[in-house]
């Protein structure tokens, strides 16, 4: 992922905890797209950021919700502001939001990202640690480390979709880590956003939706565990680029033969979910069906179900089933008339 611009601020917290210091990098250390270890350093961080629960939203357009930071962009947009002073505006606003919040200090890095036509603004707050490696003697010393896989808190904004102007895009994204509720607040009022997707909310409707699908439909378990392979990967490839699902795209993958015939589902049901959805990596990773079939008993159901509506015994290896499908209790009464 090419990086544009970036530059790293070094927060401090005082002796009793109640104050922070934003110590600015020197000017010939403001980072662009020739550094090659900068670049891999923020690539990391990004890669670490999609796999993390987010929160997302919108710029506030009004009210106590809005900030400076829209102000600040658009200058930078339009070359008004250099990405210094942008990245300097952003650092101090953050340490006047979190005074008292942090107690170890740390690097804020800010950079300014492209991938292919969507450009970035990604921001992350990370530690170090202490770490050994080899001087030039081959001989074993402490060295210090950047922990990149862990953030304290982060940000994300795609510029590109901001700039379009769409009003059911959600182009803001920020860590939304239960441990760590105050730091998150903090970033939302950085970032003068309003909340909108509840992301694993969204995730699971779609993947009810999904189960729903399938079951009408009567697929074979192959055809059931294809589509729900193409799911899956579509879902993780996304998280991967940092992007949301859109329900469009996902449907004409699910079934190239009928492009429009999981999205028509979805909208005929009226399950109520966005056009765009930003994929929860946690349920995502926790949705497959498990299959099986023998001697004229064949079985296939969502693994979300198992514990809920479908338990298993395995000392008696059975599986009990409390919430018979409405066809299956049709044909069962059918049988016994």
């Amino acid at each position: 992922m090419p990086l544009l611009q970036s530059t790293a601020y070094r927060i401090e917290p005082s002796i009793d905890g109640e104050r922070l210091s934003v110590i600015a990098p020197p000017e010939s250390a403001r980072t662009e797209s020739d550094d090659a270890v900068m670049g891999t350093l923020v690539n990391a961080l990004n890669d670490t950021y999609n796999t993390k629960a987010k929160g997302w939203g919108r710029f506030a357009e009004q009210g106590e919700q809005a900030g400076p930071l829209v102000a600040w962009l658009t200058a930078y947009h339009a070359e008004e502001q250099t990405f210094a002073e942008l990245a300097n505006a952003i650092a101090e606003r953050l340490a006047q939001t979190l005074q008292g919040q942090l107690s170890v200090s740390g690097y804020l890095v800010i950079a300014h990202l492209r991938q292919g036509d969507t450009e970035t603004l990604l921001m992350g707050l990370i530690h170090q640690r202490e770490g050994i490696g080899f001087n030039d003697a081959h001989q074993a010393v402490p060295a210090v480390q950047l922990n990149t896989s862990q953030l304290t808190l982060a940000a994300r904004i795609n510029l590109t979709q901001w700039q379009s102007g769409a009003q059911s895009t959600q182009y803001v994204s920020f860590l939304k880590d239960r441990g760590g509720k105050k730091l998150a607040d903090g970033v939302v009022a950085l970032l003068g956003m309003e909340e909108g997707i509840d992301a694993p909310a969204e995730t699971r409707t779609l993947l009810k939706a999904f189960s729903d699908y399938v079951e009408k439909e009567d697929l074979d378990d192959d055809a059931s565990r294809e589509k729900t392979d193409t799911l899956v990967d579509y879902a993780n490839e996304q998280l991967r680029r940092g992007e949301p699902m859109t329900l469009e795209e996902l449907s004409g993958l699910v079934d190239e033969k009928q492009p429009k015939a999981f999205y028509d589902h979805i909208r005929n049901a009226d399950y109520g979910l966005s056009p765009e959805i930003p994929p929860d990596k946690r349920t995502i990773s926790q949705f497959r069906r498990f299959t099986g079939r023998s001697g004229g008993v064949s079985i296939s159901f969502d693994s979300h179900l198992l514990g809920s509506s479908i338990e298993y015994d395995e000392t008696q290896d059975r599986l009990i089933i409390k919430q018979v499908p409405k066809q299956l209790k049709e044909q069962l009464a059918k049988r016994k008339e």
